[in-house]
């Protein structure tokens, strides 16, 4: 059987191992001047005039973000359940609800609608997720936070370089967290990076990576340590040198699939929209699991299933949701497949895809 095909796969050259280097022959290995460097072209690079604060995780960044535009107990933040529990559970933490809504089926991001139905004086901001790369709506969505006097957030962590109508996801919330976890579109081994609005919101965010100071031992806040290593931001800068080339070699794969594969539902893209496929997520309408598996174990082509568990159902998050009923977001969980479109694939590799899929689906039918 031919070589196994990873759903992702992180992409790690010579130029990451120097950069780690360079940087241990320094001597100076926690947060110092790469971080500050990789901050400052982080920015220019993906959301120009809006300063970053890279962090440990993206989490990390969801959380500092939210405490910093001040979400805490008593507050709800609208989220959809479709998605990464890090959305849901970084609410939680400051000591807010999630409030779950459904999501609408093209995009498979919140629905403005189920959104504005779910807004209640004690909503404090709405928190779309960019899942899978694709833009959320957000034109209706900031024209909604701005109509009922709530805030604006964004989780961005799959959404490197996606846009709509020209605008770069992260522009348009109070604050935005990037994910560099080594799947992403981009990594910097592990890590975060928060966008914010503003340079106080900013500032407050660096105090709150950093046990509340500044300048050392002058605590202003209570704080955590969520800093980033210098390690971790010279591998971070020398991948957003490469990251536009995969992010288009991303976006050839997928018209590549969109055009071949048949008996699956592909996914559609917004008008207006730049889709950056960190994943490649199809509908199989019918029996996903067991296409996932033919996949596998008859054409050794992998592929991710994102996500089988909505939040609203997991025992983790059940509590904030009870009785809740999210159809458009049950029958995503049961249908979704994301197959590879990572950079590293040869066009044996797709074609080899293209077949696999095209073979279990027509034997499926």
């Amino acid at each position: 059987m031919s070589e196994f095909i990873p759903p992702a796969k992180p992409i790690i050259g010579d130029e990451e191992r120097e950069a780690v280097d360079r940087v241990l022959r320094s001597g100076m290995v926690a947060q110092g001047p790469e971080v500050a460097a990789f901050e400052t072209e982080f920015a220019e690079h993906f959301v120009p005039g809006r300063p970053a604060v890279a962090v440990n995780s993206g989490t990390a960044g969801l959380h500092l973000g939210l405490l910093a535009a001040g979400v805490g107990p008593g507050d709800e933040v609208i989220v959809p359940s479709f998605t990464f529990a890090a959305t849901g559970n970084s609410v939680a933490l400051t000591g807010g609800t999630p409030v779950f809504v459904d999501i609408e089926p093209e995009t498979f991001t919140l629905d403005p609608e189920a959104v504005a139905a779910a807004i209640t004086p004690k909503t404090k901001g709405i928190l779309p997720v960019h899942l899978y790369g694709h833009p959320a709506r957000m034109r209706e969505l900031e024209k909604l936070a701005a109509e009922r006097g709530v805030a604006l957030y964004e989780d961005a962590a799959q959404a490197h370089g996606a846009s709509l109508d020209g605008r770069p996801v992260g522009s348009f919330g109070d604050f935005a967290m990037f994910s560099l976890y080594p799947t992403k579109n981009m990594t910097s081994g592990e890590g975060g990076m928060v966008t914010t609005a503003t340079a106080e919101l900013a500032r407050r965010v660096k105090l709150l990576r950093n046990q509340g100071m500044e300048r050392q031992y002058e605590n202003e806040i209570i704080g955590f340590n969520a800093r980033m290593t210098d390690i971790h931001a010279a591998i971070g800068r020398v991948q957003l040198t490469k990251v536009d080339a995969w992010t288009k070699t991303r976006q050839s794969n997928a018209a590549f699939l969109d055009a071949h594969l048949r008996g699956v539902v592909v996914p559609p893209v917004a008008v207006g929209a730049v889709h950056v496929y960190h994943q490649y997520t199809v509908r199989v309408p019918e029996d996903r699991d067991g296409f996932v598996a033919a996949l596998k174990t008859e054409h050794n082509v992998g592929a991710g299933v994102y996500y089988p568990i909505p939040n609203h159902r997991l025992p983790s998050l059940a509590p904030y949701a009870p009785g809740l009923d999210l159809p458009e977001t049950e029958r995503a969980a049961r249908e979704v497949v994301s197959l590879p479109v990572h950079p590293s694939l040869s066009q044996d590799d797709l074609d080899r895809i293209v077949s696999a899929v095209n073979a279990v689906a027509g034997a499926g039918a």
